[in-house]
């Protein structure tokens, strides 16, 4: 059954709104509060928003790929991913701020420019996934969505993602947990009878509640207080 993720008139649009909320927020935020700590362990709301800067020239590549058959992966190495990261959170915040508006603006504008063969061309990931390159755009709405909530200072939260978009999310995230063998069994219900379940063992949790609180704790987003059983959660490995 086809899924949301794969259609990028849906993506794009998710990517586009997403990128408003992003957008917003770090705008927000006076140059004090961009330079302090985001909701991220060990991260500052500069290196946040470097992050997704840096991402945004990531995707582009792999658009790039796409378009013209020459490979040109996302990033050099791990080691220069985090590098460009550090040097562009120490630029001043007016800097800082033009270059994640600028940086989406490009990627939205090199994927408004893809045909349908280009979506078809396969690309890989940073962590050497082969896939279409009808999954960027999806890339992307993980990014500004999760990390507009992750921002310090911010208002967004888990409930302002559309419902819909929260339901696909959870099928991505428990689609990854089911295809790792250190996840402990999970069935998730939201409050509409959705449901989700992956990992192996025994005992089977049964957690339940609103669909972006599950989601906020599979992400690691939330401690998951909010859900059922309290207290009886299982502790659940990093999701990427």
């Amino acid at each position: 059954m086809s899924s949301p993720r794969d259609d990028v008139v849906v993506t794009t649009g998710w990517m586009a709104q997403g990128t408003r909320l992003l957008l917003g927020e770090i705008d927000a935020l006076d140059d004090d509060a961009l330079a302090g700590p985001s909701r991220l362990p060990d991260w500052t709301n500069a290196q946040l928003v470097a992050h997704v800067a840096r991402n945004a020239d990531a995707l582009m590549r792999l658009i790039s790929w796409a378009r013209t058959g020459v490979e040109t992966p996302m990033y050099v190495s791990p080691g220069a991913r985090a590098a460009e990261i550090d040097r562009d959170a120490a630029r001043p915040a007016e800097v800082l701020r033009a270059d994640v508006h600028d940086s989406a603006g490009a990627l939205a504008a090199a994927i408004a420019a893809c045909t349908g063969k280009d979506w078809r061309r396969q690309v890989r990931s940073a962590r050497g996934r082969a896939m279409p390159a009808a999954d960027v755009p999806w890339m992307r709405v993980r990014e500004v969505w999760l990390h507009a909530v992750d921002l310090g200072g911010g208002s967004a939260t888990m409930a302002d993602l559309p419902g819909d978009l929260v339901v696909t999310m959870l099928d991505d995230v428990a689609g990854m947990y089911a295809q790792r063998g250190d996840a402990p069994a999970v069935l998730l219900t939201d409050d509409d009878a959705h449901s989700w379940s992956f990992g192996s063992g025994a005992d089977v949790a049964d957690v339940t509640g609103s669909a972006a609180d599950l989601l906020g704790w599979l992400t690691g987003r939330s401690d998951g207080s909010t859900l059922q059983p309290p207290g009886g959660l299982p502790n659940l490995p990093a999701w990427l």
